[in-house]
């Protein structure tokens, strides 16, 4: 499986009618705290917003309503992992991705058969607060030689000016989010991102 090296990560179906009809291939839609109705209302609109832009659609953590909702991807942290049904997601056809920070999670996401690994934070993030120092280049060049062929995700306080280096790891996508929700001219940047990884599709 290939992804789309510019990852985009929102919390609203409000952000990807914005910004997907710029050229976003690949999205993710990250709601914590949303309730079930609500979280089904930007779902629908995020598939329908995708499917005419032909974007690939990920949805964090709530991997029933992924699947009641003829989702096609999920993505789940190390907690939400622990308590999953791989067979219900995996019989629903839905594809896998997990996010890593430490050799005890990589081991544990490998063992899932994921189709993609994530490892962050790369770079001092403000999206939330986490335990794990950031874990630099190195760090992601030992994940994808650990990997081997499975896509790697890096994410963390990524810039455009960033990259050269992320990529040079091995890595094949960058997942954002700050960096375009909190910019001023988030179409701008959204741009910006596209255009810096153009050469890696």
């Amino acid at each position: 499986m290939k992804l789309d090296p510019f990852y985009l990560i929102v919390d609203s179906a409000d952000w990807i009618e914005r910004l997907v009809p710029l050229g976003v291939k690949l999205v993710q839609l990250r709601m914590k705290d949303a309730n079930d109705t609500v979280l089904r209302q930007h779902i629908r609109r995020a598939r329908q917003c995708c499917a005419d832009h032909s974007c690939q659609l990920i949805v964090n953590d709530f991997w029933q309503i992924a699947i009641d909702e003829a989702c096609d991807f999920v993505h789940l942290g190390q907690e939400d992992l622990a308590t999953a049904d791989l067979a219900a997601i995996r019989n629903a056809g839905l594809k896998l991705g997990l996010s890593t920070h430490d050799e005890a999670e990589l081991e544990t996401a490998l063992a899932a058969k994921p189709d993609y690994i994530a490892l962050g934070p790369v770079y001092p993030t403000i999206l939330k607060k986490m335990p794990w120092a950031p874990q630099g280049l190195e760090r992601l060049t030992s994940w994808k030689e650990k990997i081997g062929p499975l896509p790697l995700v890096a994410i963390g306080g990524l810039r455009p000016d960033r990259l050269p280096g992320v990529f040079a790891t091995g890595a094949d996508s960058a997942a954002v989010v700050t960096d375009i929700t909190l910019n001023a001219d988030p179409e701008a940047r959204t741009r910006e991102w596209l255009d810096v990884t153009e050469p890696c599709r």
